[in-house]
């Protein structure tokens, strides 16, 4: 691998990173990370990290990691030649290390192809219908909640509850345990943070726990009645694989179901709220789109760019390599910053303006063999949220600014107050 581009190497102020990292998780760094990431990417394409590793700020870097196959996944048998092998046993950690965000080749291939593309044209269609009728239904909630109250939490309201209905119809998981569902995955993201604390282990320990319970019992209950459903058809094809060991076959139907409901919640949700967010703060863009519906995508497309629903995602350097004039040794972490790669001006220019008609580029949804697999899935329901919101509510207005959970890698917005 060789440099990428004309672009910078890396500053050794660990002050200067520690500061900043420090501010990204104040109140104020959540609401307007936009600045930090300026600054952080002023100090290189490649900067050190204060424990060890990079942080990676620029388009092209970021975007040779994602794709490069010379870069893994953080996996079992990287975690376990580590020095502080200890650090990665934490309960939660260690549960999330065998799910398909954190696997390599063979492993990471054979399941995904076991999936084949699940969200492809035809399902997406399939689905289209049903997830326009709880839209509706969602907004006729708000509606209500604006006449009686004459405000409401666009998140609880609507951005949260879209996407576990969605994921949840698909799989086929009981609608009353929708609620719990989206309070054990709240919990449990605190283990897939940069730092974690002592605490926010804990606080994911409970919940994994919790987790583990429930979708373990999931796939007990669809392998005793099976149906005409994912889950099902999954227990049915890795039974093929493992034709003498269920157990191995449940096992990785369990990590699958547990992986797709987790990851296709919080996300999304966030995708949601910022796009609705950022156009109702340019309210220009919002009554112009309500006359252009044909430009939908494009702000949704905006929104992906200008506030990711993930902040950072970890790759190791499989060889010794050079990214961006920096030598990198085999084995070492660098953390991709997607928002500071996706405001990088010299692939978006004046990146902190949000323009519906960019036409930009982002690397929200990864790159290579693990870009996210529910990218579709989520276009489709922010598509659909926001003809419908543009069609219904063309006087809504912001009764607040967002509000962010102190977080570095996975975005969530928890309140967004609305009013007409």
């Amino acid at each position: 691998m060789t440099a990428v581009g004309d672009i910078r190497g890396t500053t050794h102020d660990r002050r200067a990173v520690i500061s900043v990292l420090r501010r990204l998780r104040a109140p104020d760094g959540q609401s307007n990370p936009f600045p930090l990431w300026a600054e952080l990417r002023s100090m290189g394409d490649v900067v050190p990290a204060p424990w060890g590793g990079y942080f990676i700020t620029g388009f092209e870097a970021c975007s040779q990691v994602l794709r490069g196959r010379n870069w893994l996944v953080p996996d079992f048998a990287w975690q376990e030649r580590q020095p502080d092998a200890e650090r990665w046993h934490a309960p939660a950690t260690f549960e999330m290390s065998s799910k398909l965000s954190r696997l390599n080749a063979p492993a990471h291939t054979s399941q995904r192809r076991s999936l084949g593309n699940p969200f492809d044209r035809q399902t997406i269609e399939d689905m289209r219908p049903e997830i326009a009728a709880h839209t509706t239904r969602l907004l006729d909630d708000l509606e209500e909640r604006l006449r009686t109250h004459g405000e409401a939490d666009f998140v609880a309201t609507v951005s949260e509850k879209l996407p576990i209905h969605t994921v949840g119809r698909w799989l086929a998981l009981p609608a009353e345990d929708y609620a719990h569902i989206l309070d054990m995955t709240h919990r449990q993201v605190h283990a897939q943070e940069l730092l974690p604390t002592k605490s926010d282990l804990a606080v994911s320990e409970e919940a994994t726990g919790q987790i583990r319970a429930f979708f373990t019992e999931l796939v007990r209950g669809r392998r005793a009645h099976p149906g005409d459903d994912v889950v099902s058809d999954w227990i049915r094809h890795w039974d093929e694989q493992f034709p003498d060991d269920r157990a191995a076959a449940d096992r990785i139907v369990y990590d699958l179901t547990m992986f797709i409901t987790i990851a296709s919640l919080e996300t999304t949700a966030t995708l949601l709220s910022v796009t609705v967010a950022m156009l109702l703060q340019n309210l220009a863009q919002w009554d112009w789109l309500r006359g252009h519906p044909e430009h939908v995508d494009d702000a949704i497309e905006e929104a992906l760019r200008y506030d990711p629903p993930i902040h950072l995602n970890s790759r190791i350097a499989a060889d010794d390599t050079v990214l961006a004039g920096v030598s990198i040794a085999k084995d070492s972490m660098v953390h991709v910053l997607f928002g500071a790669a996706n405001h990088d001006p010299r692939r978006n220019e004046s990146p902190q303006t949000f323009d519906i008609l960019r036409g930009g580029a982002h690397l929200t949804f990864g790159g290579g063999a693990h870009y996210c697999l529910g990218a579709a899935l989520a276009r489709l329901e922010a598509q659909t949220l926001l003809t419908q919101l543009l069609n219904r509510f063309a006087t809504l207005r912001p009764a607040s600014d967002l509000t962010y959970a102190p977080r570095m890698v996975f975005r969530r917005v928890t309140s967004l107050k609305v009013t007409t």
